[in-house]
């Protein structure tokens, strides 16, 4: 568990980033240690399947097992909302169905919300994927 704000800051800046590295869709970190006093941050993010909602949770786990274990994971057999409780962080990888549904972060609106996005250029609709076919 995170001892201090900026621990907390860096572990949900952890988890939002190894989320993309399984293609999570809408990484959202909301600091909402201002609001509530249950946690500092939301890690949310969601997957376009039920296999992807498992491998971005299973990802998480594995990758911040070695500093952290999520004291409470719900909702891991529907893998329709999974939410690791990591003290300081709560994390919440959605079926993309499911996130729409629930909105979480319109609940949060007056949090502080931090987009991640994945670095690597997407192509854009003029360049040919296939060269000298």
């Amino acid at each position: 568990m995170p001892d201090n704000y900026s621990d907390s800051k860096k572990l949900a800046f952890e988890i939002g980033e190894i989320a993309l590295q399984k293609k999570a869709n809408r990484v959202q970190i909301l600091d909402v240690h201002k609001l509530t006093s249950m946690t500092d941050f939301f890690v949310i993010c969601s997957g376009n399947s039920d296999t992807q909602v498992k491998a971005i949770t299973d990802h998480i786990v594995d990758e911040i097992a070695v500093t952290e274990s999520p004291y409470n994971r719900e909702g891991y057999d529907t893998r329709e909302w999974i939410l690791l409780d990591y003290i300081n962080v709560v994390v919440h990888i959605f079926h993309e169905a499911s996130r729409s549904f629930y909105d979480l972060a319109r609940l949060w609106i007056d949090s502080e919300i931090t987009e991640l996005s994945d670095d690597e250029e997407s192509p854009d609709a003029s360049t040919p994927i296939f060269d000298d076919l």
